[in-house]
């Protein structure tokens, strides 16, 4: 099949890896994909709302250098537009299939004939962050008519109990298990925990930061470490003496997770949580609260739910997992890798080409 993704930017965010790893597999595959992204635009109403969740009002006053985002760094075929503005039907080749992966590309996908494909709307977060009039534009994205697949059971059922049944389908997000893996260890002989920092309220690394000192109190020797695409700042500081990595590269990320006994996800709002399930293909037991994909991974006992912005229940969980036998905290090692590895990215891809065969010959 002929497949087109359209995105508003190429970035490294966690929703552009999506897209990338699911162009390389349907290519692998066989099909003819491309990735089409807007123009570089630094104020662009998108960038512009991922650097206010971020609190990054710098980024916001200057224009940054652009990067090479998980798009470029694929490799897959990518056509970046040469002008401002929405993705238009003269910038988009015939296809079978035309996928819009945020709100905005599903309003411009609408407007596109059927000979650019069946439309295909790749749900991942319920983007309603900058206000009211945005998510009445965001809802009506979201009732616009195509096929609708979202990325975790969370997410649809957040985005159907405020708008009613949209016919939502779930395809779960995967890790990439040659990237993510581990072989079988111990604990650390220093108990350590890690976590992925950013300065966005909604990111949550102020109640992983607060969690660490707190546990600190009956574990004095805790070591902390971080990785994350913000600098350290004063807005979230990061508790005493933390080894923290500054936009790692991803080759370098397994290596981060296998260094610790127990992995924090304490966002406010997340559509998945990549880093979950990355931790736990490394083995490394994940606390979380359940937002995202946090529930379907881990309330089986696979790792350890906390309740939402409750930094006590957090340290209170970090000091019962690095205070387990070697041998209880083996088990849960073991479980966290068999439940990551058990559902790949070849599955996902599977998945979603059964779900586009099944609906065309409808």
């Amino acid at each position: 099949m002929r497949i087109t993704f359209l995105l508003p930017s190429d970035n490294l965010t966690g929703g552009n890896r999506v897209v990338a790893i699911y162009a390389q597999h349907l290519a692998a595959e066989g099909h003819q994909v491309l990735v089409i992204t807007c123009a570089p635009d630094h104020l662009s109403l998108y960038q512009k709302a991922l650097l206010m969740l971020k609190r990054d009002w710098q980024g916001l006053k200057n224009s940054a250098t652009v990067q090479p985002g998980h798009i470029a760094l694929s490799g897959v075929m990518h056509k970046v537009l040469n002008h401002q503005g929405a993705i238009n039907v003269t910038d988009v080749p015939d296809a079978d299939i035309i996928i819009a992966t945020w709100w905005e590309t599903a309003v411009w996908m609408h407007a596109m004939p059927e000979c650019k494909g069946r439309k295909v709307h790749l749900i991942q977060g319920y983007e309603v962050w900058l206000g009211q009039e945005t998510a009445n534009k965001v809802h009506a994205a979201l009732q616009l008519p195509n096929m609708k697949i979202a990325i975790s059971t969370d997410l649809k059922q957040t985005i159907e109990e405020k708008l009613g049944n949209l016919g939502i389908t779930v395809i779960p997000n995967a890790v990439d298990l040659k990237q993510f893996n581990a072989p079988q260890r111990s604990k650390q002989p220093t108990p350590t925990v890690g976590f992925v920092y950013a300065i966005g309220s909604f990111k949550g690394a102020d109640v992983c930061c607060r969690a660490c000192e707190l546990a600190r109190l009956q574990i004095p020797e805790l070591k902390v470490i971080a990785f994350g695409a913000d600098e350290p700042a004063n807005e979230v500081p990061l508790p005493k003496n933390t080894e923290f990595y500054y936009r790692p590269e991803q080759a370098d990320l397994q290596k981060i997770y296998r260094t610790c006994d127990v992995w924090l996800f304490g966002s406010r709002l997340d559509s998945f949580g990549l880093p979950i399930l990355e931790a736990m293909a490394c083995r490394t037991p994940v606390i979380a609260v359940p937002i995202g994909a946090a529930p379907e991974l881990l309330s089986d006992g696979t790792g350890v739910l906390v309740a939402k912005e409750s930094y006590t229940e957090m340290a209170a969980a970090i000091v019962a997992v690095c205070n387990k036998s070697a041998k209880d905290w083996q088990e849960l090692s073991d479980r966290a890798y068999h439940k990551a590895h058990s559902y790949s990215w070849d599955d996902a891809t599977t998945r979603l080409l059964n779900l586009l065969n099944t609906e065309k010959h409808k």
